[in-house]
């Protein structure tokens, strides 16, 4: 599987699914399937390929709409990618956004408590900072990229700090 793609999959499914989401009542589970939909018909994608990219996002989205305060400003974001913002490169920061407070609406309204999610070498992730599980190294991405094994000790299980 390429995992290139994969990534451009990623960013093209959010940038999909931000036009999805504006301005409509669409849930966040409503926005991905029209979304999906729209990368099928205008990739060669499998379908397995898409719903596997389309998990990385959904994981994303509500990371972010739990980890950002009620109000959005470049500080708070800052501390979620845990790098300055400005750093972002080809990543739609607006969209982003966008759907990370849509996401966070809908999930005080399901009142679903925050976990941790684990990130796995081969998850494709938004840009932000992981630790290592085993070792506690940090590794930065300042794009949708493919977290790969960790380069300290091999393992191949992080937390989103």
């Amino acid at each position: 599987m390429d995992k290139n793609k994969l990534v451009n999959a990623y960013t093209d499914l959010m940038e999909h699914l931000y036009e999805v989401m504006d301005d409509t009542l669409h849930s966040l589970a409503d926005g991905l399937e029209i979304a999906k939909d729209k990368i099928h018909e205008a990739s060669e994608l499998t379908r397995e390929e898409i719903d596997k990219v389309s998990g990385f996002v959904k994981r994303d989205i509500e990371s972010a709409a739990h980890g950002l305060p009620d109000k959005k400003d470049n500080d708070s974001l800052s501390e979620w990618f845990k790098f300055d913002i400005e750093l972002i490169e080809n990543f739609t920061l607006d969209a982003f956004l966008n759907l990370a407070d849509k996401t966070k609406l809908e999930l005080a309204h399901l009142e679903q408590l925050a976990k941790t999610d684990n990130y796995h070498t081969g998850d494709i992730c938004a840009p932000g900072t992981f630790v290592c599980d085993e070792c506690g190294k940090e590794i930065a991405f300042k794009t949708p990229s493919e977290i790969p094994e960790c380069p300290q000790c091999h393992a191949k299980t992080f937390i989103r700090i």
